[in-house]
């Protein structure tokens, strides 16, 4: 999906944020240092990928029209907010959604089940993918292989760390 975004929207680099504990709602299920360790391993020989931790600082509120706010401040150019279609779909229910659509250009990728719609959303050509995060994270639990789901390094760490179990 990031290697179409990327090409698709002609970017110059991707930036993987990974959650931090918002208070509205659920908090991950894994910690924030092991998150971000699979990160690494996922993007690890990508020059044009960047980890931002912003969103796992102590006062980030979880919002994404803050964290918007935030990168606006520290860089001077326009980006694209990429999203996958189930949330898309509930756009409209965000924390300031028009601010968010007003502070970043919307790219969404197809989801089973759900239909883009609106003006504000760029559709990136990509085979909708059957299996969502919290699919693959009900396979971890059970202790399924994860091959073909997730970058080989990043399924060792998983079963390493026991993670989701």
């Amino acid at each position: 999906m990031a290697r179409a975004a990327m090409r698709e929207l002609d970017l110059d680099k991707l930036l993987w944020m990974p959650t931090g504990a918002p208070r509205y709602r659920n908090a991950p299920v894994a910690p924030a240092a092991d998150r971000v360790a699979m990160l690494r391993l996922a993007t690890e020989g990508e020059p044009l990928y960047e980890i931002d931790t912003r969103e796992l600082a102590p006062n980030a509120t979880g919002y994404t029209v803050d964290t918007l706010e935030s990168l606006r401040a520290d860089l001077d150019s326009q980006f694209y907010l990429l999203l996958g279609g189930d949330q898309y779909a509930k756009f409209d229910t965000w924390h300031k959604p028009q601010e968010v659509a007003r502070l970043a250009r919307i790219a969404v990728f197809s989801r089973p089940g759900f239909k883009i719609e609106g003006p504000a959303a760029r559709v990136i050509p990509f085979p909708a993918m059957p299996v969502s995060a919290s699919d693959i994270r009900a396979r971890a639990a059970r202790g399924e292989d994860l091959s073909g789901l997730v970058p080989p390094a990043v399924a060792g760490y998983i079963a390493r760390r026991r993670l989701y179990r």
